[in-house]
């Protein structure tokens, strides 16, 4: 048994899926490049990214700043565009969709956790995670529906009708992953998640994490520093030189 209270067997169907990744690959990336200008100085900060990514795989990508996890991660939800380079998702190229196209990729397949939360604090919890299943014209009721779930499920039960700008932080964040989790997308990306909570919140939004990535069968890719949430994920990698390195 792990520090966070779960027996998390091998042998688990999530684990077990990402074993098979000649049959459930979901996402690849290759020859991935990024530079960006600032005053006449070009800076490339992805220089060949090759990465694969399983069904219900754990990935966290460490390493200093500046070295362009959040870029590689934004690229990957097609938040940004690279330079160069393919990005498939289950066999199709993404960014050869039209810019509708996208959008409705974004909304449906992938859902996104950040250090900063990004909430509208006048409404409330139920509210805010109602919003990306409102956007993907699902009826009212079965948007507050599928988020009231969400939100019981991240143990929010008694703040469904708070502001969100009443919440605590630790709270606020729950209700970021709900709304990330509402579609129930195949993939979630967080970018330093718990990077403004203490320590005893991030534990507990770090235990969610994990238990949800096997409920779900849901890719995770966690943007860190947080070495700790970095471990209890099933791969390492970080950024050398603009490419991407395995580490232990």
């Amino acid at each position: 048994m792990d520090k966070y209270g779960k027996n998390r067997q091998k042998s688990s169907a999530a684990q077990q899926m990402t074993m098979r990744s000649d049959v459930n690959n979901l996402m690849s990336a290759r020859d991935l490049k990024k530079s960006f200008s600032n005053g006449g100085v070009t800076l490339e900060v992805l220089k060949r990214i090759n990465f694969d990514l399983n069904v219900a795989e754990t990935v966290a990508i460490v390493g200093a700043s500046g070295i362009g996890k959040s870029t590689l991660l934004h690229i990957l939800g097609t938040l940004d565009r690279p330079d160069s380079g393919t990005l498939l998702f289950k066999g199709e190229n993404i960014f050869q969709f039209n810019d509708v196209k996208l959008a409705r990729f974004r909304n449906e397949s992938v859902g996104f956790v950040f250090q900063f939360h990004h909430l509208l604090p006048e409404f409330s919890a139920l509210e805010n995670a109602m919003m990306p299943a409102l956007i993907n014209r699902m009826s009212k009721q079965n948007a507050a529906e599928a988020a009231e779930s969400i939100l019981i499920r991240v143990g929010l039960k008694d703040r469904l009708k708070y502001r969100v700008g009443k919440l605590s932080g630790g709270e606020q964040q729950r209700v970021a992953l709900a709304r990330a989790l509402v579609l129930k997308p195949s993939i979630l990306l967080a970018d330093e998640p718990t990077g403004n909570l203490d320590k005893g919140n991030s534990e507990q939004v770090h235990e969610l994490l994990l238990e949800l990535n096997q409920e779900l069968a849901m890719t995770l890719v966690v943007v860190t520093h947080n070495m700790e949430l970095a471990s209890h994920l099933s791969r390492r990698v970080t950024i050398v030189d603009g490419m991407l390195k395995q580490i232990n």
